[in-house]
């Protein structure tokens, strides 16, 4: 009976073995991390979109919006209040700056969020760990066997 990767059962693997499972998981592990690190760093620029396009809004909303909405609120608050159309003016402005305002600081609490992303750095740090665990790994001491009566068989050549 054999092992699946076919060395007799019970039977310690070569040194070669235990060498290429060792390269092949190592090599698994940096593909990993390597994954790790890009999947953060997407998140982390989405964030800082996120936080772009918001800073954009901001901008358009107070370029775009004034001249409409200032002229509609100016003269709704007349139509309501009946003040001076100059202070009407004044308030339709102070309206549009405070949507500006709130646009202004959705994104910067989203470039907060992406500057606190810190991805790469973490997978980097992780890899670093990982590099110096293995650079201490020593080989388990195998415990020393009895010297047990081994019986010589010889092969036929037929």
């Amino acid at each position: 009976m054999s092992a699946p990767d076919g060395s007799p059962v019970g039977a310690e693997p070569s040194i070669g073995k235990l060498f290429a499972s060792a390269t092949a998981e190592m090599s698994a592990l940096v593909h990993d991390e390597i994954a790790l690190a890009k999947a953060q760093l997407k998140q982390d620029v989405k964030r800082g979109a996120v936080s772009g396009g918001a800073f954009s809004g901001a901008g358009a909303v107070l370029l775009f919006s004034l001249p409409m909405l200032n002229f509609a609120l100016a003269y709704g608050i007349r139509t309501w209040s009946h003040w001076n159309l100059a202070v009407c003016f004044l308030l339709s402005f102070a309206a549009n700056v405070v949507v500006a305002g709130l646009l202004g600081l959705i994104g910067m609490a989203f470039a907060k969020k992406a500057k606190k992303g810190k991805g790469p750095q973490k997978v980097a740090a992780s890899m670093k760990e990982t590099a110096g665990v293995l650079q201490n790994a020593k080989p388990h001491p195998r415990p020393d066997l009895p010297d047990a009566h081994v019986e010589v068989v010889a092969r036929s050549s037929s």
